[in-house]
């Protein structure tokens, strides 16, 4: 915790020094007025650790571009604030940005508990919020909100984990483990859906709660229910569990996909030779990039990690990306010499078509990412290789192998 803060600190020391301590005058001889940004997440409690991978994303993107002379000439200002992975602590923080620090736009959020309140909040006040993790399709399919926006969707997880499945590994039945939280929840159901409408039987679903320290009995379940694949809607620290109690029952799998944690550098290190043969998917990581944008990827690769001294992970990419959409839509309102307001921000980001290396960037009119799609990664000899969609691989499926 204390390390955390002081991680938290020193980068908000240099939000402030990037700013040149500037005030929000911009008469004769001062320096112009910043651009106020606002960012909330969970740099505390369950989350912290994505909660981190976020953050440093979206203060990259705010150092990359106030190394480049800011907006339309005036710097950027970033105020973060940690909502503690608790939704009422993010309620009353996001209130203090947008009353007290009365910034101009909200990005960052992790997991939709603490993202939705959030977005509420923000529409209540007028201000564009783009989310960087959020996933529940109620947020965007169940209510209007024109200020709401996400870099991320559930759909472009399940699409390609249930046609890999369905056309690659071609399973007689699958076992699927979720957790009590209504992001895993919404995907375990509807992936339970999908992949029985191929024809595949799904003769076991089990609810854990997140952090849960044994698998075994779930695990014991799918070997009575003979099933030849599992697929995990748990989170990092609940798939670092279920990787090695695989390996030490020894099931007899085809494969096992988790796309929430495989497809970090940080778990095969921290789970070892338990990681083989594991699938996970991921929008984007170093050597996994929007085809096209080779060269950006590895500048940010190798900016970011001379930055903050450890490579980006798949979940820093969705907070840099979340921030350079929030950036690039107040830029072009500058631009144009319009007010900078909500309304103004939220229309820019209707309009917004980026390159980046994560995806395509356009919202649709409900505000979710119109082509993010992640790839289906396998861990093979420690290393992350994409196998599909066929237009993105880069090697073949091993079948599970204890």
């Amino acid at each position: 915790m204390i390390s955390m803060l002081f991680r938290f600190l020193c980068l908000s020391a240099l939000a402030w020094g990037l700013v040149g301590g500037a005030v929000t005058g911009s008469g004769a001889g001062e320096p112009p007025a910043p651009i106020r940004l606002g960012e909330i997440d969970p740099l505390s409690g369950t989350l912290a650790l994505h909660g981190w991978e976020i953050h440093q994303g979206v203060v990259y993107a705010v150092e990359e571009i106030n190394l480049t002379g800011g907006l339309a000439g005036r710097p950027v200002e970033l105020v973060s604030r940690d909502d503690q992975s608790r939704p009422e602590v993010a309620l009353t923080q996001t209130q203090d940005l947008l009353v007290r620090e009365k910034v101009v736009g909200l990005v960052g959020g992790y997991v939709d508990s603490l993202v939705a309140p959030v977005s509420e909040l923000a529409a209540r006040h007028r201000t564009p919020y783009v989310a960087a993790a959020s996933l529940l399709r109620a947020l965007t399919q169940g209510r209007d909100n024109p200020y709401f926006f996400r870099v991320a969707k559930l759909d472009g997880i399940l699409e390609p984990l249930t046609r890999f499945l369905t056309e690659v590994v071609k399973p007689e039945r699958v076992a699927i483990i979720y957790m009590a939280t209504p992001g895993s929840t919404e995907f375990a159901v509807l992936a339970k859906k999908m992949l029985e409408q191929a024809g595949i039987a799904v003769p076991l679903m089990e609810k854990c709660r997140s952090g849960s320290p044994d698998f075994s009995v779930f695990l014991l379940k799918a070997k009575s229910a003979r099933v030849d694949a599992v697929v995990s809607g748990g989170f990092y620290p609940d798939n670092l569990i279920l990787a090695r109690q695989l390996r030490e029952l020894a099931l007899p799998l085809k494969a096992c996909l988790a796309p929430w944690g495989v497809a970090y550098e940080s778990f095969i290190r921290e789970v070892g030779p338990a990681a083989e043969g594991l699938l996970g998917t991921c929008a984007w990581s170093p050597g996994i990039t929007l085809p096209g944008t080779e060269a950006a990827s590895a500048a940010l690769v190798q900016g970011f990690s001379a930055r903050f001294g450890q490579a980006p992970s798949s979940t820093t990419m969705h907070g840099y990306v979340a921030a350079r959409a929030l950036l690039a839509a107040v830029e072009r309102v500058l631009l144009d010499g319009r007010a900078l307001s909500g309304d103004e921000v939220g229309r820019e980001l209707h309009r917004l078509d980026l390159l980046l290396p994560m995806e395509r960037l356009q919202f649709d009119s409900r505000g979710d990412p119109r082509h993010y799609r992640q790839v289906v990664v396998q861990v093979q000899k420690g290393k992350l290789v994409p196998l599909f969609p066929p237009d993105r691989a880069g090697g073949k499926w091993q079948q599970l192998s204890y």
